[in-house]
């Protein structure tokens, strides 16, 4: 059993399964290899679909598990017996916050609105200076390959910056995605963030304030208007 230089890992995933039984193979992978590594996990709290698998092979090997789910989500996405450490919010504001201040490195399984939401804000903070944690795709059964194509024809149009398209590192399977992060982290010990930002914030700050966003709106919207907030 190696240690990775990563304590924990936030995995953005869905809480549907999926049609493919690859995609659930791949979350059970995941879980066991940073049970391997001795990583603990923070995610999004659910113990159903792909968030369950993962949560629950990671609790089984004895690593720490954290769920961050907003109070409003309980229901929807738990049922039975919690996994690990559950810590309810009061919004998917401060689920993003928790989670990524808990976490050295980002996971973005597949999944829906949710994954994808959770993946492109963590990019996008990264972009900005916000954090310099590395930000993973793990590209199941090429799952993600008509994104990749849809943000290399943005860099090619000239609406990404071709140095902000590295912040994505991918792999088809876990043990190679890992250790690519633990690389990119390695890469961006002392490296100056994209966009400067002399006193980098708390995320929850920059959610509600720098973007002016009030925490009951990007709520009702993910609570209302998809029936799955974190597929």
């Amino acid at each position: 059993m190696s240690t990775s230089k990563f304590k924990t890992i936030c995995v953005f995933c869905g809480s549907n399964l999926g049609k493919q039984k690859s995609y659930q193979d791949a979350a059970i992978d995941l879980g066991k290899e940073l049970v391997m590594k001795n990583i603990n996990l923070v995610y999004g709290g659910g113990n159903i679909g792909l968030m369950g698998l993962i949560s629950q092979t990671v609790f089984n090997g004895g690593r720490q598990v954290l769920g961050i789910i907003p109070k409003a989500l309980m229901d929807k996405e738990i049922t039975g017996v919690t996994i690990g450490e559950v810590k309810p919010v009061e919004n998917m504001h401060q689920r993003k916050a928790e989670m990524t201040r808990n976490a050295d490195a980002f996971i973005a399984m597949p999944g829906g609105y949710g994954t994808l939401k959770e993946l492109f804000e963590v990019i996008t903070w990264a972009q900005l200076g916000i954090h310099n944690k590395p930000v993973g795709l793990l590209n199941s059964n090429g799952y993600y390959n008509s994104l990749l194509s849809f943000i290399d024809q943005a860099v090619e149009e000239g609406f990404i910056n071709p140095s902000a398209r590295h912040i994505i590192v991918c792999a088809s399977n876990a043990k190679q995605l890992i250790e690519k992060l633990e690389v990119d982290s390695s890469n961006n010990n002392g490296k100056k963030p994209l966009k400067s930002n002399p006193s980098p914030k708390n995320p929850s700050e920059i959610t509600q304030i720098d973007l002016n966003l009030p925490a009951t709106m990007d709520d009702n919207v993910e609570h209302t208007s998809v029936s799955d907030a974190h597929p």
